[in-house]
């Protein structure tokens, strides 16, 4: 993994979908690409605001397609759309979204379920995402050796 990446604390369901979509973004990219566009990717996509990106329509998908200011992948830009929506389905399920992420009894468990319900999220983007806000995980290098993967460098 590059430079450490900064944890934050989530204050509301943007938070989780920023952190979230930013792995999403950095899937097969430069993380130094994906930093140097954020903030115009955080603009574009309403503050990563869940209810609103839920109700995006594929007009909206289009012209984020050709926005210059974030990674026109429009597999990538889809994919939010939908965890978007996921994460508000997994928010009212649960009352919370960080209940969701609690409620599997395990980092394994937690990472398969992710996995599983949102799009475009592997192994690496879950790890990253739960470390960014904050959720317990094992330490990266313990990561990288139980899935017999060698630890990324600078």
């Amino acid at each position: 993994m590059p430079a450490e990446p900064k944890k934050i604390v989530p204050k509301g369901l943007a938070d989780y979908l920023d952190v979230m979509s930013k792995s999403v973004f950095q899937t097969g990219m430069s993380w130094k690409v994906v930093e140097n566009k954020w903030p115009g990717t955080q603009v574009a996509f309403s503050g990563f605001e869940p209810g609103v990106i839920a109700h995006f329509t594929d007009k909206e998908v289009d012209q984020l397609a050709g926005d210059t200011r974030i990674i026109r992948n429009r597999r990538k830009i889809q994919a939010t759309v939908q965890n978007a929506r996921q994460m508000l389905e997994m928010e009212d399920e649960h009352g919370t979204f960080r209940d969701y992420l609690r409620s599997h009894g395990s980092f394994d468990a937690t990472v398969a379920d992710l996995r599983k319900r949102f799009k475009f999220v592997g192994e690496m983007g879950a790890f990253h995402f739960l470390y960014v806000i904050g959720e317990e995980v094992p330490s990266y290098e313990d990561w990288c050796a139980s899935r017999g993967v060698k630890p990324a460098t600078e």
